[in-house]
């Protein structure tokens, strides 16, 4: 059908081809919406396919293929890349991607016999019964393909900030169904954008593991790094210190208190919440210091483990005022994360157990390729103004 796109042939010789084809309303139907999105991108860029002029708002980087529901049945359409920016049409919906990826769950189920009617009601749901298998095969090779290049593609030197959490769900390996982890890393460029930055399978939890991680991260162009927000997982820390020389770590303020709170009895804990997170509100390192001296002296005898924790990692946990020029609700925390990975579960519940491995990691990237693009496109996370000042001051003291 994209031989139509540029097709000079006459109009009436355009509906005879049409008439020919086993479905010829939806023949059109495709034809028309094809032309639509070249029209789109045109606007977009300033520029049509090829064209040269200073007007030039970008160029263009291929097509991926989405699915296009409609009332005369499935599409498979070819839409434009734009390089450096998402383009979504406007009659398509940014789910296409993620749902392809849910159908390849479902093909991996039936074609492993774990097939369960929660499956069976998805099916239904995203229409799959209508779809061939020369079909999925297709959908298949192209997202794995997009997946693959996602996960590898070249990264920008400096990511001032780097959020790092993993993501944990059922997946049946051989005949047991273990809990199992896919790290995210997300960060922010020198622009203040957010990107995706890594989507790795985890078999364990060790030093050895987020070695590998940011060493791939390094691998594909990644070099300076200012701060790594995290919760406190074990080898961790050691990793990112030893893969960015002279970044510093956030200990996420949010999964600490939680660790701190563990260790106080139910009836008091709301008002000791209530003071503790008051350490991480004061307008300055030293202020937060003092409040933090004055509370454990207040507590140590009524809760010692709490406040014994507290004193082991409050240091780790007040990195974020080294960088006070940016909004403190954005890097003191993995809150940023903890949205996005929300979101996923959202998602991927209606699968259950996965069928491997690969299918959460496939469906998972799939996902977070839509957010990527749509960051990329959108507004600035952390003003790039202030991006560039602080990059300045730490070179004049590097």
């Amino acid at each position: 059908m994209m031989a139509y796109l540029n097709s000079t042939v006459s109009f009436e010789k355009m509906l005879l081809k049409f008439i020919s084809d086993e479905d010829p309303m939806q023949s059109m139907l495709k034809w028309l919406c094809e032309r639509l999105m070249e029209a789109e991108v045109n606007s977009k860029l300033c520029a049509e396919k090829s064209e040269r002029n200073k007007e030039r708002q970008g160029y263009r980087s291929g097509y991926r293929v989405r699915r296009f529901d409609t009332r005369m049945g499935t599409m498979y359409l070819m839409v434009p890349k734009i390089r450096n920016g998402g383009y979504i049409p406007f009659f398509v919906e940014a789910k296409k991607r993620s749902e392809a990826a849910l159908m390849n769950v479902i093909q991996e189920a039936y074609v492993t016999g774990v097939s369960t009617r929660k499956i069976d009601k998805l099916t239904k749901t995203l229409g799959i019964e209508s779809i061939s298998r020369s079909q999925v095969s297709a959908i298949t090779k192209d997202l794995n393909e997009q997946v693959e290049a996602f996960r590898s593609r070249k990264l920008e030197a400096t990511y001032p900030v780097l959020w790092v959490d993993a993501l944990y769900e059922r997946i049946r390996d051989n005949q047991r169904v273990k809990n199992m982890a896919v790290l995210v890393v997300t960060g922010i460029n020198l622009e203040g954008k957010r990107d995706i930055l890594a989507v790795e399978p985890m078999y364990e939890e060790s030093a050895a593991t987020y070695t590998k991680v940011f060493d791939q991260l390094k691998e594909r162009g990644l070099e300076k790094v200012w701060l790594v927000v995290s919760d406190a997982h074990k080898g961790l820390v050691k990793a990112a210190r030893e893969a960015f020389l002279g970044c510093s770590w956030q200990r996420c303020k949010v999964h600490f208190m939680r660790n701190i709170l563990a260790h106080v009895s139910g009836k008091n804990k709301k008002s000791f919440a209530e003071k503790l997170k008051q350490i991480w509100l004061q307008p300055d390192y030293e202020s937060a210091q003092k409040y933090a001296n004055t509370f454990m002296n207040d507590h140590e005898v009524q809760y010692p483990q709490a406040i014994s924790l507290l004193e082991e990692g409050l240091e780790e946990s007040l990195q974020f005022f080294s960088f006070q020029e940016i909004d403190a609700r954005k890097i003191s925390s993995t809150n940023l994360l903890e949205r996005l990975n929300r979101e996923i579960r959202r998602r991927t519940r209606v699968v259950g157990i996965f069928p491997s491995m690969d299918s959460y990691v496939r469906l998972v990237t799939s996902y977070l390729i839509e957010y990527s693009e749509d960051w990329s496109s959108g507004r600035s996370y952390i003003n790039p103004k202030i991006i560039t000042e602080l990059q300045l001051q730490l070179a004049k003291t590097a």
